[in-house]
């Protein structure tokens, strides 16, 4: 099978999209079969840092081009690189369109859909619904985002399939190892910081953290991620007098992450617009309980074995949570089985299947 992959993005930052593509590229690239072969065009990518991408694509990736944010260059090398393909796999809907002019370029190609989150949680354009009604399958990261879609364009059962992400197999070398008990009782959370990403919920989390520390006097919040939101963020820090106790860590790269995992006490992130969560079972994979919102897939992340669901905004119900979480005796291993439960392995056959049915 010949098979060219869009991306958005893949190196350029770091956010669960990026994440999840280079484990479709990965994917794609093991599962070519003899005679196939992966081509890939990525939108906002200015290079191609050699040693990530040779973690990700192995000798089936024939071709790739990075368009330093220029939309025409994208779609230009989009449609030179689908002559001679079979198939098209889209990672975001906003590149939908290229597929479908690729198809219409090349009867022979089919193309696919790779649907997230919140980008397809909306009403459609006519040329996007118009995209959507020629692709071949949507595969949907989450039955909570397949049935969004559903509600929002009429198509047959069988063009949807739920393909739930997957750790990095890179990231979550942790699976199996033991992360030492936290000296104090942090909460970790990770989240774009964006003034526009307001339903991440981390003002709610410095909203309960006074009424956390009545309880547990040395609770501390430490957030990683950086955007545009974090002076509104400080200063809500301040005002609620947590200032000294809130920690704002900025970008981390993937080994500063992985230690925050593991001397955090519990992983929040109480938002209501997750199409899936990576970052839910990133924690996991490090023995960590979570507390996410009951909204979007996160409900299908987190079970009782592995954290707490609360309604998202409730601040005092968030900060009742956080502190039965931090008191209560969890069994890690228990929780770091919940999380291989989302592994590569199981995420490239789930692939693989969707894609050949």
């Amino acid at each position: 099978m010949k098979t060219l992959l869009l991306c958005p993005e893949l190196f350029a930052r770091e956010s669960g999209i990026q994440r999840i593509m280079r484990l479709y590229l990965k994917a794609l690239c093991e599962t070519a079969g003899d005679g196939g072969e992966v081509r890939l065009v990525v939108l906002n990518d200015h290079e191609f840092p050699e040693t990530l991408l040779r973690r990700y694509a192995g000798e089936r990736l024939t071709l790739r081009r990075a368009c330093h944010h220029h939309k025409p260059a994208f779609v230009w090398h989009a449609l030179r690189a689908a002559s001679g393909i079979d198939r098209v796999v889209c990672g975001h809907l906003g590149q939908l369109s290229v597929a479908w002019l690729a198809r219409c370029l090349h009867r022979r190609i089919e193309y696919d859909l790779v649907a997230h989150g919140i980008e397809v949680w909306r009403p459609y354009s006519w040329t996007e619904r118009l995209a959507l009604r020629g692709a071949r399958r949507i595969l949907c990261v989450s039955d909570f985002t397949r049935r969004e879609m559903q509600q929002r364009i009429d198509l047959p059962e069988s063009r949807f399939a739920v393909v739930p992400n997957a750790l990095d197999p890179y990231f979550a070398g942790t699976l199996t190892g033991a992360s030492p008990k936290p000296a104090e009782p942090v909460i970790l959370t990770v989240a774009r910081l964006d003034a526009a990403e307001g339903y991440k919920g981390v003002d709610h989390l410095i909203e309960a953290l006074p009424t956390v520390r009545q309880t547990l006097p040395a609770a501390r919040l430490r957030i990683i991620g950086t955007g545009s939101d974090v002076p509104r963020l400080e200063n809500l820090a301040a005002m609620k007098g947590v200032g000294a106790a809130v920690e704002f860590a900025g970008f981390v790269d993937d080994d500063r992450l992985s230690e925050a995992y593991r001397s955090c006490a519990v992983f929040a992130l109480p938002s209501r617009g997750e199409g899936f969560g990576i970052v839910f079972l990133e924690a996991m994979a490090h023995g960590k309980p979570c507390l996410g919102a009951r909204a979007g897939a996160v409900p299908e992340i987190i079970e009782a074995t592995s954290g707490v669901l609360v309604d998202f905004g409730d601040v005092p119900q968030i900060a009742r949570q956080l502190v039965w979480a931090l008191q209560h005796s969890w069994n890690p291993e228990q929780i770091r089985r919940r999380a291989a439960g989302f592994g590569y392995p199981i995420f490239k056959e789930q692939l693989r299947r969707a894609l050949a049915a």
